[in-house]
């Protein structure tokens, strides 16, 4: 059985070079990290843990003012079965929220990322959400320092790559399965992230597994505290594929836990829509195969399109 040993983020404030090359080596060999010791307040995970299940609580007509397909379902609410895995036509079982980046006004990035709808119905929903995408945004901007000197780079490479990157908290909600579903449907099937990485606190039921190359499937659970982070395609184009996105999927529940619903909240830290996504010449001189050039926002379309929430 291959397992991912957490790695401390405490070592990255000892010695950056140890911790770019234990969490660069990670990502190389499964495309996954996990990191313990992550400096996300635990008040903030819990509010938004708490605003997460008060919303998708709410009557469906309620939730469905928040969606906007037109845009591909990329702020507010998507309604339950709306996304499916690239190349399925079977939907997942999930319904998600999303926040994104908050644009001061003028910001020429108002053209392509909309405001994030306010919930009147709850409270503090803006405020516990927004203040949870802060948090995530800032320790991903930590990380990429590291994947930066992995990869021989400068420690702030990536950083006015991805400073107004159009970044998502997604509040995931798996509802309980208290029928037989369809056929060949899962809660989330065989796919890889769009985006550079992935942050994903650990969420309360299980059922997250990763392919590794070997073609063994690895769950992959987050012990308390810790952070599993995984590459997503971006990531693997700029590398060459030196870094994998590795194919990760959500399995249904095990008869016993089925009348259990299962949240979780990845952030899914995207490039500036206008970066290119280069080859870096490092990696394509370490046996890299490099793909043409794209900017991020052309990129995230075309898969928006091959994952059903923008149509063709």
């Amino acid at each position: 059985m291959i397992k991912i040993e957490p790695i401390s983020f405490n070592l990255w404030k000892e010695d950056k070079e140890a911790f770019a090359k234990k969490f660069g080596d990670s990502f190389r060999e499964t495309g996954f990290a996990v990191i313990s010791d992550h400096t996300i307040p635990e008040a903030v995970i819990d509010k938004a843990d708490d605003a997460a299940k008060d919303f998708f609580a709410l009557p469906e007509d309620v939730k469905r003012q928040y969606a906007d397909p037109e845009d591909g379902h990329q702020r507010g609410h998507s309604p339950f079965m709306t996304e499916n895995a690239k190349g399925k036509s079977q939907a997942d079982l999930k319904e998600f929220w999303h926040t994104g980046r908050a644009l001061p006004e003028g910001s020429p990035y108002r053209k392509t990322m909309k405001d994030t709808p306010s919930v009147r119905e709850l409270d503090t929903f803006d405020e516990d959400t927004r203040a949870l995408y802060e948090e995530l945004d800032k320790f991903g901007a930590d990380l990429l320092r590291a994947v930066a000197l992995y990869l021989d780079l400068k420690e702030d490479w990536f950083e006015d790559k991805i400073n107004v990157g159009n970044s998502i908290l997604r509040l995931l909600h798996y509802p309980p399965q208290t029928e037989p579903q369809p056929e060949g449907s899962v809660r989330a099937g065989a796919h890889e992230d769009i985006n550079l990485i992935t942050l994903l606190l650990g969420a309360e039921e299980a059922g997250l597994q990763a392919k590794h190359r070997s073609g063994e499937w690895m769950d992959i659970n987050a012990p308390e505290g810790a952070v599993v982070v995984n590459v997503g395609d971006m990531l693997q184009r700029m590398t060459a594929g030196l870094l994998p996105s590795t194919t990760h999927r959500v399995l249904n529940p095990s008869p016993e836990r089925a009348k259990f619903p299962r949240y979780s909240k990845p952030f899914f830290l995207h490039l500036n829509n206008d970066a290119m996504i280069t080859p870096i010449e490092g990696c394509v001189e370490k046996g890299g195969n490099p793909e043409p050039a794209i900017t991020a926002g052309d990129y995230l379309t075309e898969r928006l399109i091959e994952i059903g929430l923008i149509k063709a």
